[in-house]
């Protein structure tokens, strides 16, 4: 009881504003109510509020924000994943493939922090706020981080959702081409949305499935990255002895400790609706409705996270995160066309 009486006034804080958010994100789905949670906590956190609401917040902003992801799982299926086809995923390699490695290379030459490089990364080339959402935690991300890597990444969903399906007609692609395009190389899902039924509603179709898929690729990016997070933090720690702190080098370290088990829990929740969807018809209006509150839940985190970050900091870090975001932006989009020029998709 002492725990929820600690938590409650940071929970309830959080809850408020991302109530205000989503509604807000439903007037203006190009922004989306993730984005809007974050804003409108960077707002509040110019005050300078009690320490009581500290815990709530710092919770919300972890814990829940695991909970949120797996819940998220239920609006997975992953018979329509499987059916996208081999093209898809050949397509998939190409352009994550290329988006890490723009990352990494541009992020060194910027000298953007190493959580800060990650992070956009991952968005850009997975699936923006929910990618950065999931893999903050495995690499031990800050607030800051997180809030700066969703303000950069949120600024080319903006512009994609208007650009893409210009650029579409100027070039005369057709509804397939459009639809891959769309969804391989759009960050987030609301801007996919918008930028592939702006085109057609069969090449919004294919966007959004390509999407989906896309997406699961969180599962093996965030293991891949919990097991160099633990290797990194094994290869050098401090023990004290006698209070003086030595340090110790090992090459060993624990999966079970470091595993991000909320992820498995993404990952079994999307099966659980594959598996029950075809058999009780009562499952799809149940599993819908928990992945909303996954959604809610992830807008409380944004609020959270803005909450716990300081504006001066964001401006701080200047320009160099959004050269960032737009380069590996820019080669993503023309990698995916590329690939499918080459291949013939």
């Amino acid at each position: 009881m002492e725990i929820i009486r600690k938590r409650s006034p940071g929970i309830l804080l959080a809850f408020i504003i991302a109530a205000i958010a989503w509604q807000l994100g439903k007037w203006a789905p190009i922004v989306g109510s993730p984005v809007f949670g974050i804003l409108i906590g960077m707002i509040i956190a110019t005050w300078q509020r009690p320490k009581y609401f500290d815990a709530g917040i710092n919770y919300t902003s972890k814990k829940l924000l695991k909970l949120a992801i797996i819940l998220i799982g239920f609006n997975m299926n992953l018979v329509h994943v499987l059916a996208v086809g081999r093209q898809t995923l050949v397509l998939m390699f190409f352009t994550l493939s290329a988006t890490f490695l723009t990352a990494y290379l541009a992020g060194r030459w910027l000298k953007i922090e190493r959580n800060a490089n990650i992070l956009i990364g991952v968005g850009t080339a997975i699936c923006g706020g929910s990618a950065i959402a999931a893999t903050a935690p495995v690499i031990d991300a800050d607030d800051s981080e997180v809030a700066s890597a969703i303000s950069t990444i949120f600024l080319f969903n903006v512009i994609a959702a208007f650009a893409f399906p210009a650029m579409g007609h100027f070039f005369g692609m057709t509804d397939h081409f459009f639809g891959l395009w769309a969804g391989t190389a759009i960050n987030d899902t609301s801007s996919v949305v918008a930028a592939g039924y702006a085109y057609s509603s069969t090449a919004g179709d294919l966007a959004v499935i390509v999407k989906l898929t896309r997406t699961l690729m969180i599962i093996p990016v965030t293991l891949v990255l919990a097991i160099y997070q633990s290797k990194k933090d094994a290869a050098s720690h401090k023990i004290s002895v006698k209070g003086i702190e030595t340090e110790m080098h090992s090459g060993s370290y624990h999966l079970v400790s470091i595993f991000p088990w909320f992820v498995l829990g993404f990952l079994a929740a999307a099966f659980l609706n594959t598996v029950v969807e075809p058999m009780w018809e009562g499952w799809i209006p149940a599993a819908h409705q928990l992945a909303v509150l996954g959604k809610f839940m992830i807008v409380m985190a944004m609020a959270a996270i803005g909450l716990n970050t300081h504006l001066g900091k964001l401006v701080r870090n200047g320009i160099r995160p959004l050269i960032l975001g737009f380069t590996t932006w820019v080669v993503l989009a023309v990698v995916s066309i590329l690939v499918q020029v080459t291949l013939q998709f």
